[in-house]
């Protein structure tokens, strides 16, 4: 009798030398992450992060360091990168979703992790996702440590894929932001946001692909030019360097008191996690312009207005809730640092919600 023939991990659809080669690729984007707390450890199984600097220059001297961590995907936005071919932008907006989310608390990035899942790996594509995690982590100051890539044939189909990030943040105890300080007679200030960010796509893409037979290749009258898919794949703004900038600024007096990423559930969703329960936050519609895929969105669906302001950022993807007095001052220094601010509400006594005026 013939013995079997041997078979293979390639023969079940998994490569181990193009895992090999795939490592090889990602080197220099990933350590060009890397600052002075970052320790070098050649085929390690795990990254290593020094919380403090030995180097008495750069020595944080932290006091009471609380460690903020995050986790977070990109959504269906993927399906739109998928249909462009287009793999670096949304390394960016994995990096956003998650450390936008911890500088909520105040907290300033340290380093990121991610995870790619892939029907079959392609060392070359591969490479173009970490490009984009590791442009968004330049972005925001953090060093991406570590990671894993699985390749999933019987899982995934041809050149279906999925990604998923996670970031670890410090900020001292006394000052983290939870918006206990918030009261009546602050001062909304609303960060422009780059468009949609990475929330809603399930909605755009009903609209735009199912019910409007749209491709992302089409140039949509109200986009000046642009594709549809340039729009929809436009990556999450990072905010982290201009709000720990201005955060840096007031080591004693707390004149933010609180702050909110504007992500799934919109103005009227995220704001109210951080409002005490004797307050509203009072947003006057028209108070900053909307981007044109909004109006798009709206028009096509139709989609009401409220729905609009529940699914999407509506043009505001952050927001920091500061006392009156430093309002002027803070816009001024968030204005420097490249953000496009507008005052777009108060808050007043109330219930913990958004009021829209």
């Amino acid at each position: 009798m013939t013995p079997p023939k041997p078979v293979s991990y390639e023969q079940s659809g998994v490569s181990i030398d193009a895992n090999d080669r795939m490592v090889r690729r990602i080197s220099r984007s990933v350590t060009s992450t890397h600052g002075p707390r970052v320790m070098a450890l050649e085929n390690g199984f795990a990254g290593l992060f020094r919380l403090d600097y030995d180097e008495k220059l750069f020595k944080k001297n932290y006091k009471n360091p609380v460690l903020v961590a995050c986790t977070d995907g990109v959504g269906t936005k993927i399906l739109i990168a998928q249909k462009m071919k287009r793999l670096d932008t949304i390394g960016i907006d994995l990096v956003a979703m998650n450390v936008n989310d911890m500088l909520v608390q105040g907290a300033e990035p340290l380093f990121f992790l991610d995870y790619l899942a892939v029907h079959k790996l392609d060392p070359e594509n591969i490479a173009r996702m970490i490009e984009g995690i590791a442009a968004g982590c330049k972005m925001a100051d953090c060093a991406l440590i570590g990671g894993e890539t699985a390749e999933m044939p019987d899982l995934y189909g041809r050149d279906e894929y999925d990604m998923a990030g996670f970031a670890v943040g410090v900020v001292e105890r006394k000052r983290i932001i939870d918006g206990t300080a918030v009261r009546p007679g602050d001062v909304i200030l609303g960060l422009a946001s780059s468009g949609l960010h990475s929330n809603g796509f399930s909605l755009v893409r009903h609209i735009c692909f199912k019910q409007e037979k749209l491709s992302v290749t089409d140039r949509p009258d109200e986009f000046g030019g642009a594709t549809l898919g340039q729009i929809l794949l436009t990556p999450t703004r990072i905010y982290v360097k201009s709000v720990v900038s201005v955060l840096s600024g007031y080591k004693v007096k707390k004149v933010i008191h609180g702050m909110a990423h504007i992500t799934g559930g919109g103005l009227v969703g995220n704001i109210p996690r951080v409002l005490p329960d004797n307050c509203n936050a009072a947003i006057r519609k028209g108070s900053w312009p909307v981007h044109p895929v909004f109006d798009f969105l709206r028009r096509r669906g139709p989609v009401d207005n409220g729905e609009m302001f529940r699914v999407f950022n509506m043009g505001i993807g952050f927001v920091l809730l500061v006392a009156p007095d430093f309002a002027d001052s803070i816009r001024d220094k968030l204005e420097k640092c490249g953000e496009t601010v507008y005052p777009i509400g108060t808050i007043v006594p109330g219930s913990g919600k958004v009021i829209l005026k």
